[in-house]
């Protein structure tokens, strides 16, 4: 008689902006910020939505802020904590058994960094920790058949980097890592606000600005939206518009150097591949890539069409379940255990 496996399984997509939970057989589970709020005696308060709330908002005795930059961890031990945390809330809290736990990564990922998120998913209470690299996981996410002897080429655009890759036979041929993404644009906008309207504004507000008007390329029919802050003159609180082509004009810089990140790939993959990728287009997914008009300004500036996975926020997610539940068919390929 044999047992039946009784470890639960775990993908996390581990992101600089939101951590999402993916459990084989539920779906994602979790999505929530990667924010941790600390105390002065580094007790962890909050984590997730709870600390995101406090974010700007905190006394001087509590720090609200993100463990996870450019995608690669830059506080171990609060990394590890909220780990714990996620763990814990997706399996509940009266599972026994320790999980399996697959892991996202930027495509740029040093040894050393993927030994810290590998020691961290370990420490925070998985009994196997896998770490794979994202444009792989976003493909398998977006139902790209990666073992396909053809070039397909991936980008996936979170708060932290943009990863390009081209994946062919199951392995990543050319690819390229960005620390200029999301995150990028936002501060790019609060720093226009600021000197086109003299008005200081918070990163919250800028991801509203960029969600909610916000445009890789300019609009005939301009969306207008109201913003408040605090004017940097005389401190006081107002209230003013800005419209969708300003910020176009505001992120313009960060939006060509993710083109030039697209277009470096494109001048390490080889022609045969080359050739499949023009035939079959690119794939774009994460929070980022969702920006109005992305994938025409990508098919403007490299004569290539591209396209928004479905459900692009939750590719990589998504990946990690499917790589979980097939491990046999992608261990050759993209896992290294630990």
């Amino acid at each position: 008689m044999s047992w039946p496996n009784l470890t639960p399984k775990v993908g996390i997509d581990l992101g600089t902006t939101s951590i999402l939970v993916f459990v084989p057989g539920e779906g994602i589970v979790l999505n929530e910020p990667s924010v941790v709020a600390v105390s002065d005696d580094n007790r962890v308060l909050a984590v997730g939505a709870e600390a995101k709330k406090m974010i700007g908002r905190t006394p001087d005795s509590i720090r609200a802020y993100r463990p996870m930059k450019d995608g690669v961890i830059a506080d171990y031990r609060v990394t590890e904590a909220m780990l714990r945390y996620f763990l814990r809330k997706a399996l509940g809290r009266y599972n026994i058994f320790k999980p399996d736990v697959m892991v996202s990564v930027p495509a740029g990922v040093t040894s050393t960094e993927r030994r810290a998120v590998v020691e961290a998913t370990l420490k925070a209470g998985a009994k196997n920790a896998y770490v794979v690299k994202e444009p792989i996981l976003a493909a398998i996410g977006a139902g790209v058949p990666i073992y396909e002897p053809q070039g397909n080429m991936i980008i996936d655009i979170g708060g932290g980097t943009i990863d390009v890759a081209v994946i062919s036979l199951g392995g990543i041929v050319a690819s390229n890592s960005v620390k200029c993404a999301g995150n990028r644009i936002d501060t790019a906008i609060v720093d226009y606000v600021k000197k086109s309207r003299n008005l200081a504004i918070g990163e919250k507000t800028a991801e509203e600005i960029k969600i909610t008007i916000g445009s890789a390329l300019p609009l005939t029919e301009e969306l207008v939206m109201e913003i408040r802050g605090i004017d940097v003159l005389s401190s006081l609180p107002r209230t003013t518009e800005i419209r969708t082509n300003e910020v176009v004009r505001a992120i313009g810089k960060e939006l060509r150097e993710m083109i030039k990140a697209i277009k470096d790939v494109f001048q390490e993959t080889p022609p045969e591949l080359a050739s499949d990728i023009i035939n079959g287009g690119i794939i774009m997914t994460g929070g980022t890539s969702q920006l109005r008009n992305f994938p025409e300004l990508v098919k403007r500036r490299t004569g290539v069409k591209a396209q928004l996975a479905d459900k692009a926020l939750f590719c990589v997610a998504t990946g990690t379940g499917i790589a979980l539940e097939h491990l046999d068919t992608y261990k050759r390929t993209v896992l290294t255990k630990h």
